[in-house]
């Protein structure tokens, strides 16, 4: 059994290609679906797997018999719609145990653009949960992960890898205290209602905004966001038409189109007679367009661009760092040796199986003397002999060998095996 990973992430690809390999939730299942189906055909059985699928990072973990990255490559690039050597140029390709390694590092906040963030362990629960559901997930895997969360969890609590993080939702609110000088005066837009924007939400609600609206697909779900922080719900249909009201808008939706284009934003800010509009686009694939970002009132952030934001604070994490990644190793040495340990299951199960037939043999022949009335002590005696020597016989056969080799190999593993442990 072998483990290999894929993936690309925000230190790898730019934003629009990974925008090009994101997956939402619901999307998972049908797309684990096609992944081994795919693999399947060029493997010798369907792989375990798994995705992984974020704003900063979209991933593919598996298992199988074999571990040949190039189907998976081809796949990927296919559901992508680019060339595999252009993936393969931004891509990292893991085994084993490089593969539990970076598992153990994303998991840990070791990986992520916010050195410590907790978010993405949260995403990475619901990536097993949903290759779980898919029927995907089998033994190795689901220890990967599992053990994946308990080294988070124990770098978390012995080290302080977490505690100077910025997240990227209190990075924006720190990038809009610089434009704006005092943010109890703005109206603020949060576009979705999905756990990004509740962050975002949260942060900037703290800072006692003039106003806050929630535009969502979803009405009913937009509301139960808006009555957290007294804010208005909003459809998104009516966000063209109601733009230019907001100083602040933040958006992170699932969609795979911008849903907010550069005419619209041209008409608020018009209509706004060119006050300024801080706009963040938390969304892969993006939620706002691109061009947006050259009009002149217009100060438009990616996940990308406030990435030097939140790496503030960097040299005192350095000695936390340095204990999370021994953590990490200490964990990926346990997974390999776990790993070890299923190669020999097929064999224990043979020898489990070869000893259960050799018992029964005999507990048979023994109650059928019982059962004509030998003696019990004989009986049991000839129990006894019948199992060793079934044991012992191809030991034996093995030392008288005619091959002086043969007999010097089997005789050094019958002093480990039986001899090494006599005298306890």
């Amino acid at each position: 059994m072998a483990v290999w990973a894929l993936g690309i992430n925000h230190t790898t690809a730019p934003l629009d290609l990974r925008g090009r390999f994101a997956f939402a939730l619901d999307q998972i299942e049908p797309t684990l679906h096609g992944l081994r189906t795919n693999l399947h055909g060029r493997l010798a059985r369907q792989p375990e797997a798994a995705i992984l699928s974020t704003c900063n990072r979209t991933e593919i973990y598996c298992a199988g018999p074999e571990h040949d990255l190039e189907p998976t490559i081809d796949w990927l690039a296919q559901s992508g719609g680019v060339p595999p050597g252009l993936l393969r140029s931004h891509a990292y390709m893991l085994r084993d145990g490089m593969a539990a390694r970076h598992a153990f590092r994303v998991a840990s906040g070791l990986d992520s653009m916010v050195l410590g963030e907790a978010q993405i362990l949260g995403q990475m629960k619901d990536a097993v949960r949903a290759a779980e559901q898919a029927g995907a997930l089998g033994t190795t895997l689901n220890q990967l992960f599992q053990r994946s969360f308990a080294v988070a969890k124990e770098v978390r609590s012995a080290t302080e890898i977490g505690a100077h993080s910025i997240s990227m939702a209190a990075a924006a609110v720190r990038l809009a205290g610089r434009l704006f000088e005092d943010l109890t005066k703005v109206r603020v837009l949060f576009v979705g209602a999905g756990e990004m924007i509740e962050l975002a939400a949260t942060h900037f609600a703290a800072r006692n905004p003039a106003g806050i609206a929630i535009a969502n697909r979803t009405l009913e779900r937009g509301e139960k966001l808006a009555s957290r922080f007294g804010g208005e719900v909003m459809r998104l249909a009516d966000l063209p038409g109601r733009l230019h009201e907001f100083d602040i808008v933040v958006s992170s939706t699932a969609s795979q189109l911008p849903i907010i284009g550069l005419g619209a934003v041209e008409r608020a800010v018009k209509a706004r007679r060119h006050r300024p509009m801080f706009m963040v686009d938390l969304a892969v694939p993006r939620d706002i367009e691109p061009e947006v970002k050259a009009l002149e009132d217009v100060y438009l952030y990616t996940v990308d661009d406030l990435a030097h934001v939140v790496q503030t604070g960097q040299a005192n994490r350095q000695a936390a760092v340095a204990q999370a990644e021994a953590i990490i190793d200490a964990g990926v040495q346990s997974f390999l040796h776990w790993m070890d340990q299923r190669g020999a299951v097929p064999l224990i199960r043979q020898l489990n199986a070869q000893a259960d037939e050799w018992r029964t043999a005999e507990l048979a022949r023994a109650r059928k003397l019982l059962a004509r009335g030998d003696n019990v002590d004989d009986v049991l005696e000839a129990l006894s002999r019948g199992l060793t020597q079934k044991m012992l016989h191809g030991a034996m056969a093995e030392l008288h060998a005619g091959d002086a080799a043969a007999r010097e190999r089997a005789g050094t593993a019958i002093q480990h095996f039986f001899l090494r442990n006599k005298g306890r």
